[in-house]
């Protein structure tokens, strides 16, 4: 029962003071939002013998002095955690990422299922790697599951874009 309890049920994006997303950059974060609420897997781990806040959690997350920032309270909006990393470690593959969307959505309007297809497959590498770096970076702040980390790390290349 308590596996049921480690999960996201709501998350918000802090977006004051970036510039004003795309359509497409809006709608990336709309879907990742959405998927990220309808399966997800998020716990904090036990720290230096405090207790473990229970979940759900509802997440803010934003950039604060160059620094992504997760902001976590239970269901009656009690603060339980709060953590920063550092956006160097995201950011060759934050601009890779985008390099490749741009790509790849060039291509959708062009070229044959084929060549779309095969840019397609680098696009998910690209962000399977940045959920790597993310579930690096999350380590012993928060446990993650794979595609729980991927569509983080979505909300992060919409944060990180506008900053």
């Amino acid at each position: 029962m308590v596996e049921l309890m480690s999960k996201l049920v709501s998350v918000k994006i802090d977006d004051s003071g970036l510039s004003p997303p795309t359509p497409e950059i809006e709608q990336e974060r709309k879907v990742a939002i959405f998927d990220l609420l309808e399966d997800n897997s998020f716990a904090l781990p036990p720290r230096d013998d405090r207790e473990i806040p229970a979940g759900p959690f509802k997440l803010l997350l934003c950039i604060r002095e160059r620094r992504i920032v997760f902001d976590l309270a239970n269901e009656a909006d009690d603060k339980v955690a709060e953590f920063h990393m550092s956006l160097g470690p995201f950011r060759q593959v934050v601009k890779d990422y985008f390099q490749i969307c741009e790509s790849y959505f060039d291509a959708v309007k062009t070229m044959p299922p084929s060549q779309i297809e095969a840019i397609d497959m680098a696009r998910r590498g690209i962000h399977n790697e940045g959920a790597r770096v993310l579930q690096e970076r999350l380590e012993g702040k928060a446990e993650v599951d794979t595609l729980t980390a991927r569509r983080l790390f979505t909300l992060i290349c919409v944060l990180h874009w506008g900053a």
